[in-house]
């Protein structure tokens, strides 16, 4: 049996707690002296033990570790212990907590603290004498999230004002270069620890949540990094407080991630992080130092060159393209798949070098970019997508390049080397094109367009590809560039296939992209 506690004229309930006051034994788990594995020991339970406290602690820093996890509904504070209890309003939220404590271990005023479910099903108090500390669970509640500066400074409970929610709302314009679910983890984490993220494309913008584990730490992290650019001149941050205070993540991989739950599943057909990946990453981050890499987000450089590199951004002194610059492209159309018909489609994203369909497995291609950057793009944009009827796969390939057949070979015209193509949209550096990258979307950008072309000929040219033409509109002050919108995106991506580089006469040479208008 583990010593006795007394619990300062408050009872948790057990069989006894029908006597006003009186000593309850906490047997085992408790008192238990705490060792490396003990946090996780024991029946989950709502009421959560918490050792090794500072001796200044407020009840209000001990309410703010659970409140990121769920209601707080009760506390208990044993000061002459170092000691709390701590009820949160369901057994899953506190299941919640103790997981990512268990990998992320809590500190209170720079002293870490130890978390393990109690023995106790509920906690009761007795109101009176624990009057101090139900005064400050009820102002907390009434908030319901606490702006208590939690580490280094004391705070008095009046201070227990109301915060946004742990989540913010991230968009990021001009975003010539990926920015990957990793780059946010990097970026935010400087400002607390990060929880879970969900990275989506909405209105043709790429776009993310993301949760701290305590407001603070959002508030913060929106005051200095709002309106910053995460690269030079370009990928900057708007962030807002999510009306979100809680992100359900059901898989962990390129586009969500939960950081308190490693065990979820990476879901259909998604590439799960590469653990070569993600150790890649974190030896990068103390390898590298790239001057100047990033722009004004305070990151130290090694954790900015980093993220660059983990989005294998382009042009860095010293680091090469970062990253794999060949893909892999699985669940082609076999009958319909041509090199040109890949060069095209991925062409919006890079400049393709060489594209082989597998000779033993034609559904199958390889395709090498120019860079690590480009063919990251490329796979954010186009896994998942329909070309001819079927959802490609993208992924990284394990080829470092594309061989060419030796000479003389007959590969069929399965390899195709367009090094020298004069359709690379981003020889140029600072081209308008990088400006111009948006994921695939049914309305295209029609540009090169010469002035004997009329609107009709443009439509009747469009649905020749197969599909429905449903919107046209010249640009009003300039008749080269038109936006053309068809039914889905699929045909659209069977029409920019079809009709990039298209001879319309008089050498003008149709150009056609993604476009992030509607019309």
């Amino acid at each position: 049996r583990g010593s006795d506690e007394l619990l300062s004229g408050s009872v948790l309930s057990s069989p006894n707690s029908n006597m006003s006051s009186m000593v309850v034994t906490a047997n085992g788990n408790d008192n238990k002296k705490f060792k490396g594995d003990d946090k996780m020991d024991g029946a989950p339970s709502r009421v959560l033990h918490i050792r090794k406290l500072p001796g200044e602690v407020t009840e209000t820093e001990v309410i703010a570790l659970g409140l990121p996890f769920g209601k707080v509904t009760n506390i208990l504070m044993l000061k002459g212990k170092n000691q709390a209890f701590l009820e949160l309003a369901t057994e899953e939220a506190a299941i919640t907590m103790v997981n990512y404590y268990s990998a992320v271990t809590p500190h209170l005023r720079n002293q870490p603290i130890y978390i393990q479910y109690s023995n106790h099903k509920e906690l009761k108090t007795d109101n009176t004498l624990n009057q101090r500390a139900q005064a400050v669970l009820q102002a907390v509640t009434a908030v319901q999230v606490t702006n208590a500066p939690i580490s280094g400074t004391t705070v008095s409970e009046s201070a227990v004002t109301p915060a946004q929610s742990p989540v913010l709302r991230i968009i990021i314009d001009n975003m010539y270069y990926p920015v990957t679910l990793d780059v946010l983890h990097q970026i935010f984490s400087k400002f607390g620890a990060v929880l879970k993220i969900i990275t989506f494309t909405k209105n043709n913008q790429f776009q993310a949540l993301l949760q701290y584990g305590d407001p603070v730490n959002a508030q913060q992290a929106k005051l200095a990094l709002d309106g910053q650019n995460i690269y030079n001149a370009c990928c900057t941050l708007r962030i807002d407080f999510s009306k979100l205070v809680n992100l359900n993540v059901k898989y962990n991989n390129d586009k969500s991630r939960d950081y308190t739950r490693p065990d979820l599943p990476s879901g259909d057909g998604q590439p799960a992080l590469d653990p070569a990946i993600a150790a890649a990453f974190a030896k990068e981050t103390s390898l590298l130092a790239v001057p100047g890499a990033l722009s004004p987000l305070a990151i130290p450089n090694a954790a900015a060159a980093a993220a660059a590199a983990a989005a294998g951004r382009v042009g860095m002194p010293g680091v090469s393209g970062g990253g794999n610059t060949v893909l892999l492209v699985s669940n082609l159309n076999e009958e319909m798949v041509t090199p040109q018909s890949l060069f095209t489609l991925f062409g919006v994203y890079g400049d393709v070098q060489r594209v082989k369909i597998l000779y033993n497995k034609k559904d199958s291609a390889l395709i090498q970019m120019a860079d690590g950057n480009q063919s990251q793009l490329a796979m954010s944009h186009l896994n998942g997508q329909k070309m001819y009827g079927k959802i490609i796969r993208v992924t990284l390939s394990k080829h470092q390049t594309v061989q060419l057949p030796r000479e003389g070979l007959d590969d069929q015209g399965l390899t195709k080397d367009f090094g020298n193509s004069p359709l690379h949209r981003f020889k140029k550096p600072g081209s308008k094109n990088f400006q111009n990258i948006f994921p695939p979307s049914a309305t295209l950008h029609l540009s090169n367009i010469p002035p004997s072309v009329a609107e009709e000929d443009l439509r009747t040219l469009f649905a020749n590809t197969g599909g429905t033409v449903k919107a046209f509109k010249f640009f009003q002050r300039d008749h080269k560039m038109a936006l053309l919108q068809m039914s889905t995106v699929e045909e659209a991506i069977q029409a920019l296939i079809d009709l990039h580089d298209y001879n319309l006469g008089e050498n003008h040479h149709l150009r056609v992209s993604f476009s992030k208008s509607t019309i």
